[in-house]
C-alpha cells in the first residue's frame, strides 16, 4: 500500500470563516487507476480512524474490490494527527503548532479538501464511496456536492443529520479533555488525561448493555472490586492515548456535529434526492448512537436506495467488527457495471 501526500497551496477558505493558508492530506492507496480513471473505490474513514483501511477494516475492502481491477483510496481527513494537516501542524503564520488556534472545521471543509485531491489526481469517477460513521457522513455529504461522479454509495450507521444525542455525546466528551488542567496549554500532550475520559465515555455510545454483559461479566459473585468492566474502560482510553492526539479529538468532534445534509439546502429531504448514486444503506439493529430511525430515514428519501440491517450485540462497533455480514451485503458491487463517469467540474 502507498501512502503519498497532497499538497494544496493556495488559501482554503472555510465554512465558518477561518482561512486555511494551503494544506496536505495523507492518503494511502492500493491498487492502479485504469486508462479512464473511475475504477475507484474511495473509502472514508470514521472519526479516529486513518488512511489504513486494511488495518481497520481488517481487509473487508481489499476482499471485495481486487486491486489487480480497482483502484482503492482512503485519505486521512482534514484536521486529524496521521499526516493530514490539522491543530499539531505548523502554522505558517506564527511558525509553530496551531494547537488551540486551529480554525473550526466542517463536513463539508473536509469532503472540499477530498475533492481538490481527487481533481488533482484526474479521477473522473467514484465506482463506490463508502463510509461509516463519520465517514459515512462525508461520503454522503460528498454525493450531493458533486453527485455525477459517484455510481455506488454506501453508508454504514450513519446519518443525515447529527442528532442532539449525539452532539450530547460528543459534548461530554469535550467537557472530559477541557477538565485537564493543562487543556489548552501550547504542546502535544495537553489534555491528553482528560482525553482518556473522554474515550472511556464515547465507548458507552459506541457498544451496547449486551455487549458488556457477555464480555464483561465477572465470574461468580465475590467480586467487589477491580471489576472487569472497570479496567476495560481504563484501557480503552490508554489505547486511544497512545495513538490519538486531544486537539484532533476535539476539533473533528466538532467537524461531526456540524453535519446537517440540509443546512442552505432547505431541507433534509431536498438534499437526499439530490443524490443520484446507487446506494446501499446499513443500519445496525443494536446502535444507540446512530439509530436505525436514521438508516431508515435516508433509505426513504435517496431515490435509488437499498436498505440493509446487521443483526449484532456490538452497537454502533457494529460497523468495524459484523465483517462477514457487511461483506454480504457488499456482494454484488464489484460485478457492476463501470462505464465511465462524467465528472461535475
Amino acid at each position: 500500500m502507498e501512502q503519498p501526500q497532497f499538497t494544496f497551496s493556495e488559501d482554503f477558505q472555510l465554512e465558518q470563516g477561518g482561512i486555511l493558508p494551503g494544506f496536505n492530506l495523507q492518503y494511502s492507496t492500493l491498487g492502479s487507476l485504469n486508462a479512464s480513471r473511475d475504477n475507484v473505490v474511495w473509502v472514508c474513514h470514521a472519526l479516529t480512524a486513518n488512511s489504513d483501511f486494511s488495518d481497520w477494516w481488517s481487509g473487508l475492502i481489499e476482499r471485495q474490490f481486487d486491486p489487480r481491477h480497482y483502484f482503492v483510496i482512503c485519505v486521512n481527513m482534514l484536521g486529524g494527527c496521521y499526516g493530514s494537516t490539522g491543530p499539531l501542524s505548523q502554522n505558517p503564520a506564527t511558525g509553530r503548532p496551531y494547537y488551540a488556534e486551529f480554525p473550526l472545521l466542517t463536513n463539508r471543509d473536509i469532503v472540499r479538501s477530498f475533492d481538490l485531491l481527487r481533481v488533482h489526481m484526474g479521477i473522473t469517477g467514484i465506482h463506490t464511496l463508502i463510509g461509516g460513521s463519520m465517514g459515512g457522513q462525508q461520503a454522503l455529504e460528498w454525493s450531493i456536492v458533486n453527485p455525477g461522479i459517484v455510481r455506488n454509495l454506501v453508508i454504514v450507521a450513519s446519518n443525515a443529520v447529527h442528532s442532539p444525542w449525539g452532539v450530547a455525546f460528543n459534548e461530554t466528551q469535550r467537557m472530559a479533555i477541557e477538565t485537564d488542567p493543562s487543556w489548552g496549554e501550547p504542546h502535544d500532550q495537553a489534555g491528553m488525561v482528560g482525553m482518556k475520559a473522554a474515550r472511556a465515555a464515547a465507548l458507552l455510545s459506541y457498544r451496547s448493555y449486551q455487549s458488556y454483559l457477555g464480555t464483561q461479566s465477572e465470574d461468580g459473585h465475590h467480586i467487589v472490586d477491580q471489576f472487569k468492566a472497570s479496567s476495560y474502560q481504563q484501557y480503552q482510553g490508554e489505547k486511544l492515548y497512545k495513538r490519538f492526539n486531544a486537539y484532533t479529538y476535539w476539533y473533528l468532534s466538532k467537524a461531526m456535529d456540524s453535519h446537517n445534509l440540509g443546512r442552505n439546502r432547505d431541507s433534509l429531504t431536498n438534499a437526499l434526492n439530490i443524490i443520484e448514486a446507487n446506494t446501499k444503506i446499513i443500519g445496525i439493529r443494536s446502535d444507540i448512537l446512530f439509530p436505525l430511525s436514521e438508516q431508515r430515514f435516508l433509505a426513504m428519501h435517496i431515490r435509488r436506495s437499498e436498505y440493509h440491517e446487521i443483526d449484532s450485540h456490538y452497537g454502533h462497533d457494529g460497523f468495524l467488527l459484523e465483517l462477514e455480514q457487511l461483506s454480504s451485503i457488499l456482494n454484488g458491487l464489484n460485478t457492476e457495471d463501470s462505464k465511465p463517469l462524467s465528472a461535475n467540474g
